[in-house]
């Protein structure tokens, strides 16, 4: 069940950042909606499937798709 959720929830960060330069984990946290442990979820997904990219920008947490 855990990992069916993970799907959907790296779906919906996937979905967000389709068509966009990236943006920072605060924005992406209010565009999807999801609560923190749900949205570092979907990143470990889309980090392991190697679809996204992590950085810090001025101390805070970037997020684009590769």
């Amino acid at each position: 069940m855990l990992k069916e959720k993970a799907g959907e929830t790296a779906g919906k960060i996937w979905n967000a950042l389709n068509g966009t330069e990236g943006m920072a984990v605060k924005q992406l946290k209010k565009r999807t909606k999801l609560i923190d442990k749900d949205l570092y979820l979907g990143f470990g997904w889309l980090l392991r499937e190697n679809k996204i990219a992590v950085e810090t920008v001025d101390g805070d947490l970037f997020v684009k798709l590769v």
